[in-house]
Order: structure tokens, then sequence, then C-alpha cells
């Protein structure tokens, strides 16, 4: 097969199929992605605060989640979110794929949030300890000085991290894609079982992707500039 053939054939299936990769496949996509970044960043701050605790139990139980789910691959968590989560929830009510959109959801979620406490955590040891004992000395307790004085600043300087964080999760969805969630790499399931033709649905996936991360991280960048000149 010849590169022009190529380049047609990606028209024509563009030209008849632009809905399920532009509307469907990127919209699934940025959802997922957006719904696992902000339960995400939730959760992994909560696992973050939790991890410098003075209860010992506590510390131990998320530092064993954080070591275990950044020690096993990320399919690993969806095929559990999936067969496990219908049971500990009643969800079974749902459509499958609203099932399989909400199982892979809370697995990534999972999954985000072990790597985004890290990241918390790091950004909340490189806040000044003299500001935690500032604080204190002026009668503030120790949950007001973490969500009122530490927690604001170490956000800001992890900002450009969470945005990575975010880059990484929309490549990740493409995982979800094993159950059928509707995301970019769906499409490319259901375009190519049409048309017969993997290759060129692989190259408008990629496109679409590339366009995705690369507009992102050249905001990113430009976010962060602007956050170094303020500083």
């Amino acid at each position: 097969m010849d590169f022009i053939t190529i380049i047609q054939n990606i028209g024509k299936i563009l030209s008849r199929y632009w809905y399920v990769f532009v509307v469907k496949g990127v919209g699934y996509t940025l959802l997922l992605s957006t719904v696992v970044l902000v339960f995400g960043a939730i959760l992994g701050s909560i696992m973050a605060v939790g991890k410098g605790s003075k209860i010992a139990p506590l510390r131990w139980l998320i530092t064993a989640i954080v070591e275990v789910v950044r020690g096993t691959p990320s399919l690993l968590h969806l095929y559990v979110g999936y067969f496990f989560v219908p049971k500990i929830l009643n969800i079974n009510g749902l459509s499958a794929q609203k099932q399989a959109f909400f199982c892979c959801a809370v697995a990534l979620i999972v999954n985000s949030a072990a790597y985004v406490s890290e990241i918390v955590r790091s950004g909340i040891e490189a806040v000044d300890k003299g500001q935690t004992e500032a604080s204190r000395s002026l009668g503030v307790n120790g949950f007001s000085t973490m969500t009122k004085v530490i927690l604001p600043q170490a956000i800001k300087n992890i900002l450009p991290a969470l945005g990575n964080e975010f880059i990484t999760v929309i490549k990740e969805t493409s995982l979800a894609s094993t159950f059928f969630v509707g995301d970019l790499m769906t499409a490319f399931l259901e375009v190519r079982g049409i048309t017969y033709l993997p290759v060129e649905c692989l190259i408008i996936v990629a496109v679409i992707y590339f366009i995705i991360t690369f507009t992102l991280s050249k905001c990113l960048g430009v976010f962060e500039r602007k956050m170094k000149k303020n500083a």
C-alpha cells in the first residue's frame, strides 16, 4: 500500500466517520480524563495529608495503597475495577457502556490518586516548615494550618506537575478501550471493524492524541512561565 493510497483512505474515513473520532472519541476521552483528574487530585490530596498524619495505622495503610498501585500495571487496575466495582457498588442498573465507563473511571481515579499523592506530598514538604511553626504559634490548629496555609502554597508549586499528570491520564484512558467505554481507541476499534483499514484508523487516532497532548503541553508551558514571572 503506497502513501497516496493511505492518505486517500484517511480522507474517506474522516468524511464518513469523523463524528465517531472527533465527537464521540475525543468527547469520551476528555470526559474520562477530566473526571479522573478532578477526583484523583482530591483523593490524592487527602492521601498526601493522611500520609503525614500522626496516626501510624493510617500512614501505613496509605503507604501500602500507594506502593501497591504504583507497583502494578494500570491495565490490571482497570480489570480489578471492572470486575469488583459492580460487586461493591450497586450499579447493575446502568447500561453496559455506562457501567464500563464508571468502573474504568474509579480504577483510573485510584491509579491517578496514588501518583498525585506523591506530587502533593513533595509540594507540602517543599513549603518552609517555619510557616507551620508560625501558624501554630498564633493558635491555629493543625487542620486549619494545613488547609489554609500549607496546601495553598503547595498546590501553587505543583500545578505544572499536576498538568503533566493530566496529559498522562489522557494517554492512559486509551487502556479503557479494552472495555469499550467510547474513548478514542474504542473509536479506532469501531471504525476499523467497519472499514478493515487498521493502519489508516491508527494514524487518525495518533494524530488526534498528539494534537490534544501537544496543545495541552504548550498551554502548560505558558502557564508555568507566567507563574515563574509572578513568583
